[in-house]
C-alpha cells in the first residue's frame, strides 16, 4: 500500500512539474518525483497511522509454559521426548520436550505416549521445554 501511494505521489509530482518547466527541464524531474512522492506518502500516511491497532506481539516459546501437553513419543527423558501442545488461540504445536531424572524417578512419575504433562520452562540453550507429570485435580 505505501508503494502504491508513492507511486501515485510521484506520478502526480512528475506530471505537475512537466506541465510547470515544459520538455527542457524534464532531467531533474525523476529526482523531484521521488521525492515528492515519498513525502506525499508520508503526510497522508503520518494522521492514519494512530487509526490502526498496534500488531500483536509475535508468538514466543514462553507462551507454552503452564500450558498442559500430551506426550507423543514413546518415552521421555532427559536428552529425548516430544509432546502436543494447544496454544491459546487453539493452534497445536508438537514441541521437544525433557524430563529431569529426578522427576522420572518416582513409579508414577513416567512419561510415555498419551500421558498429559505440564510444561513448567523453557531451556533457551538446549531449546526445549521441561515437562513433569501433570498433577491431579484437587477439585
Amino acid at each position: 500500500m505505501a508503494v502504491s501511494l508513492v507511486v501515485v505521489f510521484a506520478w502526480f509530482t512528475a506530471l505537475i512539474g512537466r506541465a510547470r518547466t515544459g520538455f527542457g527541464g524534464a532531467w531533474f524531474m525523476l529526482p523531484v518525483a521521488l521525492v515528492g512522492g515519498w513525502v506525499g506518502a508520508r503526510l497522508l500516511v503520518w494522521p492514519l497511522r494512530r487509526l490502526m491497532p498496534e500488531p500483536p506481539p509475535p508468538p514466543s516459546h514462553r507462551d507454552f509454559v503452564g500450558l498442559g501437553c500430551v506426550i507423543r513419543t514413546g518415552r521421555v527423558g532427559p536428552d529425548f521426548g516430544q509432546a502436543e501442545v494447544r496454544a491459546a488461540d487453539g493452534s497445536s504445536a508438537v514441541v521437544q520436550v525433557r524430563q529431569s531424572r529426578d522427576d522420572a524417578a518416582g513409579a508414577g512419575n513416567v512419561l510415555r505416549a498419551g500421558v498429559c504433562a505440564l510444561i513448567y520452562d523453557y531451556d533457551e540453550d538446549g531449546a526445549f521445554f521441561r515437562v513433569m507429570p501433570l498433577p491431579p485435580s484437587t477439585g
